[in-house]
């Protein structure tokens, strides 16, 4: 059944009838879009916590800046979903994430008001301040640039390296800083220990408050602007306290901090800001999951907390009377305790996922061996090859995607200097409804390149734990181990004794006539399925799990195009770079022809779905599969 929009949600199909509403209207306007995003999202899951966090602050921004012309960014994009329903997006909000539907995140493609695509953290302030430089040298003085950074992101480096651009410029450009302490999991390092201290410091919240009588209180003040500025740095430079503000030495005019939940005191401040030219930064002070008390309670689960019911806040669980097998996740989190019980020099570092990737289980029974770094990959990367360098074995769990962030420090800190880090890729491959920003399919092809580098892929559970043991029994050098989001397939694996995996090399799974299906990692469980499709009908595909993408079992691929003439290659990754090039590369030197077809993510960007839905569009279902077999063997 469809969600009933509310009285005054109803009336808002754009931020120009929004600027239509009465100052005092906007409070009920916050309370229907608040229960809107509750209600939709509770049976069409999504980023739930974030964006209930910045409803006040999506409707005080469209209020008062004239959104498309002003150009807005929400950072990450968790933030952005009242955004999107006030942007003409209320009555397919419903499709959020889903196949066909709309992306879960910001994207230009999709909205004039969605003036960057985002997904990834820390770029708004980069992309606005570049915007409004290109506003400068186009001779347009007044548009407006809004950057909405927080959910975590101002941890990460980009963040500083555009500020420190932003306070020398002259750009006009608002960065809003939404503090709410958390990104998925509670933020961490000195950054976070210094916001806090602004909000609660009792000498700085005096200068908070003579800030807002000087702009005004709660009446809109009709002074000159030029004096109120001239005011506001008289009382800034005058307590040691904001002489020493991070964001002022940084050359931004700071303000704050505000509550960000009394949407008619921002709707003024935005206001007064907005006729202050040059680089500033607000402060403003939010609660996750404002208005869901479940969610304010346990924002780490309700950023993403799949179905719940919408008046309780409840989790609604799937039922199921089979045992399931666990996620690649968990198998991880357990692992490395194990093998850090073994081995005295296992270490486990994240840039800001420990519940995410499964490390927070270490974090809990091994505190001073385990390392949540904050948003920030490259730095992860590198603390990782300095452990190494040290002779600790770092196991640097980052998402696949998110590792794109880091790849120059990969090669640089880490590859060159041939040092063993254990990089753990999670969300390798299609990982479904975030979409494109979040896909994590071109890290085989990109660690491929590198060289030093070995580039390895479960099929399972157990093959996981034996990579994971492998790589730290000896010094390997860089070691690479990528598995997908989701479960695995044997509910049995914590039984699994270790055993070593010899380096670069796969493993037959089944002898078979004419057509040889080489995969790599979790996918070949798919292949399997096919070849099980296919061998009801009198064809019988061999199989081979690759394990390796470098380096490649040669032996094993002699083997194959001496016996096969028909080769498949599947992969959950790029075809351009990743296995299918691999044995292309291998043929071609050792002059073999073979009829080759390649399986896997086509050169082209996949949009969001579920992972059943994407593998069924690039071909990569069972059936799929199956249907290419057919089509080869004929």
């Amino acid at each position: 059944m469809a969600v009933i929009p509310g009285n005054l949600l109803k009336q808002v199909s754009s931020p120009a009838d929004l600027r239509l509403l009465d100052e005092d209207q906007l409070e009920q306007l916050c309370a229907e879009l608040r229960r809107f995003i509750i209600e939709v999202i509770a049976s069409h899951p999504g980023h739930l916590g974030a964006s209930l966090g910045t409803v006040e602050l999506a409707v005080a921004i469209h209020y008062v800046f004239k959104t498309p012309y002003d150009k807005l960014i929400w950072d990450v994009g968790h933030q952005a979903y009242a955004h999107k329903i006030l942007t003409g997006r209320c009555e397919q909000f419903y499709t959020n994430r889903t196949y066909h539907g709309i992306s879960g995140f910001p994207k230009m493609s999709e909205s004039e008001y969605d003036a960057f695509g985002v997904g990834h953290s820390s770029t708004s302030i980069s992309a606005a301040l570049g915007m409004a430089v290109a506003a400068k040298l186009q001779g347009d003085s007044k548009r407006q640039h809004i950057a909405v950074i927080g959910d975590g992101s101002m941890t990460a480096g980009m963040a500083f390296e555009a500020m420190n651009h932003a306070g020398v410029s002259s750009a006009n450009l608002l960065i809003i800083l939404n503090d709410n302490g958390i990104a998925i999991d509670r933020n961490v390092g000195a950054l976070k220990d210094y916001l806090t201290n602004m909000v609660t410091s009792r000498t700085y919240n005096k200068v908070r408050n003579k800030i807002w009588q000087l702009l005004g209180g709660n009446t809109r003040y009709g002074q000159n602007t030029r004096a109120i500025v001239k005011q506001l740095g008289g009382a800034i430079k005058g307590t040691l306290l904001t002489r020493s503000n991070l964001f002022e030495a940084l050359g931004l005019r700071y303000f704050g901090p505000v509550d960000g939940h009394d949407v008619v005191r921002l709707t003024r401040l935005l206001r007064d800001l907005s006729r202050i030219p040059g680089p500033k930064l607000l402060h403003v002070i939010t609660k996750k999951g404002k208005g869901l008390e479940k969610a304010e309670q346990d924002p780490t689960t309700y950023h993403a907390p799949g179905a719940f019911d919408k008046v309780t806040g409840e989790l609604i669980e799937k039922k199921c009377t089979e045992a399931l097998p666990p996620k690649y996740q968990n198998v991880f989190g357990k692992t490395i305790i194990e093998l850090a019980r073994l081995n005295s020099r296992v270490v486990g570092i994240t840039p800001a996922m420990p519940s995410g990737c499964s490390l927070n289980m270490m974090m809990q029974v091994m505190p001073e061996r385990a390392f949540d770094v904050g948003i920030a990959e490259q730095h992860a990367v590198t603390f990782s090859a300095g452990l190494a360098a040290q002779g600790q074995v770092p196991f640097c769990n980052i998402y696949s995607s998110f590792m794109q962030r880091a790849y120059d420090q990969v090669i640089h800190d880490v590859a060159l200097q041939n040092l063993p880090v254990v990089f753990c890729l999670d969300r390798g491959g299609l990982v479904g409804e975030d979409g494109a920003t979040h896909h994590g399919v071109y890290d085989l092809a990109y660690f491929r390149s590198i060289p030093n580098m070995i580039v390895s892929a479960p099929m399972n559970e157990e093959e996981l734990r034996n990579l994971m043991y492998t790589a730290q029994y000896k010094n390997y050098g860089p070691f690479s181990i990528r598995y997908p989001r989701g479960r695995g397939v044997n509910p049995d694996w914590s039984n699994t004794p270790f055993k070593i995996v010899e380096i670069g090399k796969g493993r037959k799974l089944k002898d078979g006539v004419k057509v040889a299906v080489l995969s790599i990692g979790h996918i070949g469980n798919i292949a399997a399925e096919a070849i099980r499709i296919v061998a009801d009908e009198g064809i019988n595909p061999a199989h081979y799990d690759m394990r390796f993408v470098k380096p490649v079992d040669e032996e094993l691929l002699h083997e194959v195009l001496r016996q096969y003439p028909v080769v498949i290659t599947v992969e959950d990754g790029t075809i351009v770079g990743g296995l299918g090039s691999s044995v292309l590369e291998f043929m071609a030197d050792n002059n073999y022809h073979a009829t080759i077809k390649r399986i896997g993510v086509p050169d082209r960007f996949i949009e969001q779905g579920t992972p059943m839905e994407l593998y069924h569009e690039c071909g990569m279902d069972a059936t799929s599969i199956a249907n290419t077999i057919r089509e080869l063997v004929k």
